[in-house]
């Protein structure tokens, strides 16, 4: 499997894409008066300990992926379904915070106007800690993707692998050579 860095426009596509939906969102809310806008306290509380959670997986499988293969009989064995898995959930995570925060963002923006009134106030305040906590998320997606990237597999053309195969060949006829 191949898995490709996650392009920084995508973020930018999910943070105005939310933008415009929250800020429709508030109009609407204006123009009918439904109480739609603002996030209950809990959503936030959620978000973040999905996000940390996320976090220490990634942090799991980074350590997994980057401890010399000598050491690893040490660590307790990775499931390679489990690194992908969270590989796949920091990325989605990164994409769902960059939306949500534009999401609650763009209400705040349309709700601005309207600050002094408390149903407005408070929806700005729960909506700036849901942005806050999202962007929080959007950037532990972002680490946590990297985190999962495994490092480099020498192959038989990198030099490395080619200096190994001549130090080899070099070896051989030495240890012939004292044998005698």
């Amino acid at each position: 499997m191949k898995a490709h860095r996650t392009p920084w426009w995508y973020y930018l596509i999910a943070i105005v894409c939310g933008l415009l939906g929250g800020a429709l969102l508030a109009k609407y809310d204006e123009a009918t008066g439904l109480a739609l806008i603002g996030v209950p306290w809990f959503i936030s509380l959620l978000l973040l300990m999905l996000g940390l959670t996320v976090l220490v997986l990634a942090l799991q499988v980074h350590k997994y992926a980057t401890t010399d293969p000598r050491k690893r009989a040490e660590l307790k064995p990775l499931d390679p379904q489990r690194a992908v898995s969270t590989l796949v959930l920091a990325k989605s995570l990164g994409l769902v915070g960059a939306a949500l925060a534009g999401w609650y963002g763009g209400q705040i923006l349309m709700c601005l106007e309207h600050a002094e009134a408390q149903y407005y106030a408070q929806a700005i305040v729960e909506c700036a800690i849901a942005c806050a906590v999202c962007v929080i998320d959007m950037i532990i997606g972002i680490v946590g993707e990297w985190l999962c990237q495994l490092p480099p597999m020498d192959g038989p053309e990198s030099a490395t692998m080619k200096e190994a195969a001549r130090r080899q060949r070099n070896v051989a006829p030495a240890a012939a050579k004292t044998r005698q």
